[in-house]
Order: C-alpha cells, then structure tokens, then sequence
C-alpha cells in the first residue's frame, strides 16, 4: 500500500511541476520568436569565422523549444538558405539536448550540478561536432532535399500589436504543450512506477555510480528509446532516487533526446550513411562526456 502511495504522490507532485514549467518557459521563447524573424536568425549563422558561425548554431539550437524530429524541417531549410554547413550542423546537434525548456526541467528536476554538466558539454559538442563534420567534407553527405514554405501563422510571426503577439506565442507554447503532453503523462508514469515498485538493489547494480561501465550502457540503451527529453527527466528522477548514477541518467537522456530511432530514421531521407553515422556517434560522444563530466566534477 505504501509503495502505491508513494507513486501517486509522485505522479500528481512532478506532473503538476512539469505542466507549470513547459508552458512558462514555452511562452518565453515563443514571445521572443515573435521578435527574432527567420532571416535574422540566418544572419547569426553567418557572422564570424567558422568556430564563431558553429557557436551561433549552437546558441540558436539552445533557445528554440523543439523537439529532435521536429528540427529537422528547420534545419532543411536553413540548408536550403545556404546557411554554413557546419553551423547547420551545431544547431541540429543542440536544438533537441540543450533547448530552454530542458534545461529548466534539468534545473528543477536534477539540479544546477547536473543542468550544468549537462549544457556545457552539450553546447561544446554541438559547437566542435559542427566544425569537425564540416573540415571532414562531409557537407556533400547532404542529399539534395527541398521544403515548401511554411504554414501562414509562421507568416504572420512578428506583425501585429503585442496582443497578436502574445495571442499568437500562447497558442505555440500551447500546441506545443499538446504535442508533449502524453509523453510527459507516460514519463511521469514510468518514473512513478519506478519509484513506488522497482527494488532500489536491482536499479544500483545494473547503473549504479560503482559500475564502470554505467555512463556508456546509459547512452546505448538510450538510443533506441523514442522518447522525447522531457519524458525521460522524470524517469531519469525516479532512477535517481533508486540508486542509479546521475552521470548515467544524464547519458540516458541525452541518448534518448537526440539520437531516438524516429529521428534517424527521419534523418536517413536527408543523410548519406557516412553523415548519419557521425551523427549517431557525436551523440553517444556527447551523452558519455556529459555523463562522466558530471561524474568527475560534481
């Protein structure tokens, strides 16, 4: 009966929580779309020499709310905008791991410790996989694919009073809401049952912080998981609480967020083998250094 409690109260207590921050820090970043167009953000990505230009994509990934398959269509066109290749390259690998919304439910969820491992690691990565990828050549990796024009709201983004604006940035922070919703009600779920049901021994001896080889099991197994990060922080919270490592659940996410099956497979329409596989292998680099960042320094 006890266990059954504690899970109940974890359920309604964390999902409370993330509901409140998705739809703050959403409504955050969607107003400041309202202010920053399209053509502007390409402009940050021509700025600089390369390291500045792959910098500038890895900031623009981190303040844009999306998920892994939902950059794509973005990181299309800014390819079909002759925006830098490499710079391209470290918004795709930054936009799914370190957006606004994740690292506040790191912050909360986690702590600064690990929000902080967590996002410098991944902004680093993001920023030299880009630059690395592109003095490899392997920008003619890229298959010659096109994208339409987008809906009429994103049209509209920017003109009218500031009530059309927020009007307009609530419904985004809303829709986007909706389109996580049940992966955080199934999240919430699975870390509840986790921490009212599953043996705190059984959790310490497969990923625990005195198994060597935690972190990179934690990045494998995440990699196949299709979930979005914001349904693994409150399992993540849950194998925390049981006993596992928090460099092996931060590995765990940022191998779930950034490398799910559903993205690769969506990037294989517009990756050659030998650019996806760089892909898959910056991401597990950048789940294992986060990990054992954490680890050694925190």
């Amino acid at each position: 009966m006890n266990s059954l409690v504690d899970s109940l109260e974890f359920f309604a207590v964390i999902m409370a929580e993330l509901v409140v921050l998705f739809l703050a820090i959403s409504l955050l970043v969607a107003l400041l779309q309202e202010y920053v167009s399209d053509d502007r953000m390409r402009g940050w990505l021509t700025r600089g020499g390369p390291v500045g230009q792959n910098a500038s994509g890895a900031a623009l990934g981190g303040l844009t709310p999306f998920c892994s398959c939902s950059t794509i269509p973005m990181t299309l066109g800014l390819l079909n905008a002759n925006a830098p290749f490499g710079a391209v390259m470290s918004f795709l690998i930054a936009s799914p791991l370190i957006n606004p919304v994740i690292i506040g439910l790191f912050w909360v969820m986690l702590g600064w410790q690990a929000t902080l491992a967590y996002a410098a690691v991944g902004f680093a990565l993001a920023v030299i996989g880009g630059v690395a990828w592109e003095k490899l050549g392997l920008e003619k990796d890229v298959k010659r694919v096109r994208v339409s024009g987008g809906p009429q709201e994103d049209a509209a983004r920017g003109t009218g009073t500031w009530q059309d604006k927020l009007r307009r940035a609530w419904g985004a922070a809303w829709g986007d809401f909706r389109g996580v919703f049940w992966y955080l009600v199934i999240g919430v779920a699975i870390g509840a049952a986790v921490k009212g049901f599953v043996p705190e021994t059984f959790i310490a001896g497969i990923a625990g912080p005195d198994n060597p080889l935690a972190i990179p099991i934690a990045s494998v197994i995440g990699v196949p998981l299709y979930v979005r990060a914001e349904t693994m922080v409150p399992i993540g919270l849950a194998f925390i609480e049981k006993g596992m490592g928090t460099g092996a659940v931060i590995a765990l996410i940022i191998g779930g967020a950034g490398a799910s099956i559903p993205e690769v497979s969506m990037l294989s329409a517009i990756f050659k083998p030998r650019l996806l596989g760089a892909f898959v292998a910056t991401i597990l680099t950048v789940a294992v250094t986060a990990g054992l960042s954490y680890t050694i320094f925190f």
